[in-house]
């Protein structure tokens, strides 16, 4: 009994001691001394093969395939992979960092969307954009310059396609709050969400 008490007190210092590291006030640094620890915000988005890269966590990226899509849709292979992932590097129209990594179903996904098909149903798939991305719209699946002049940013994001359930619990505007999920492309075979992830 007297044991069980010792244990209880030492737990409760612990947590205690835990409590009180965290409620210290933290200094924060100015932003040019604060150590980077994005890859996206070390990545060479000119090489194609490390841009693309950036796009997921190393643990998937490093074994996944790396395609480009030339201006007129095709793929070529930079890199074969193993692990079932295939990444995409930036896309130099957009203002922004936008390298792409997705999932078997995913690609599936993408596939018809570049080539205007209908995505194959029942294909729930998932893709990283730890880079953030640039859309010229978030209502026209082929829009390439934004209408009002102003791109949708999202910051680092995970998106979920072919989804019809989930898209239909999200907002759907031409206009998203991207700090929140939000679905793009609502309306079109291609609605998706959108999972913002910091």
């Amino acid at each position: 009994m007297i044991l069980s008490k010792v244990h209880i007190l030492l737990i409760s210092g612990v947590i205690l001691t835990a409590s009180a590291c965290d409620s210290q006030p933290t200094v924060e640094k100015p932003a040019d001394e604060q150590p980077s620890t994005s890859a996206a915000s070390t990545t060479d988005y000119k090489d194609p093969i490390q841009s693309a890269m950036a796009a997921a966590p190393a643990s998937i990226a490093g074994a996944a395939t790396i395609v480009q899509a030339s201006a007129h849709g095709s793929m070529t292979t930079l890199r074969a992979g193993d692990n079932g992932w295939t990444c995409m590097p930036d896309n130099p129209k957009t203002p922004g960092h936008d390298p792409m990594c997705m999932d078997a179903n995913a690609m599936k996904w993408a596939e018809a969307w570049m080539s205007h098909k209908d995505p194959p149903p029942d294909n729930v798939g998932l893709m990283y954009m730890l880079a953030g991305g640039s859309d010229a719209s978030n209502t026209d699946p082929w829009g390439e310059k934004p209408s009002d002049g102003k791109w949708v940013e999202t910051g680092p994001h995970v998106m979920i396609v072919g989804s019809d359930s989930l898209n239909k619990l999200y907002p759907a505007t031409a206009a998203p709050d991207t700090s929140k999920p939000y679905v793009m492309f609502g309306g079109t075979p291609y609605a998706h969400m959108m999972i913002p992830i910091k």
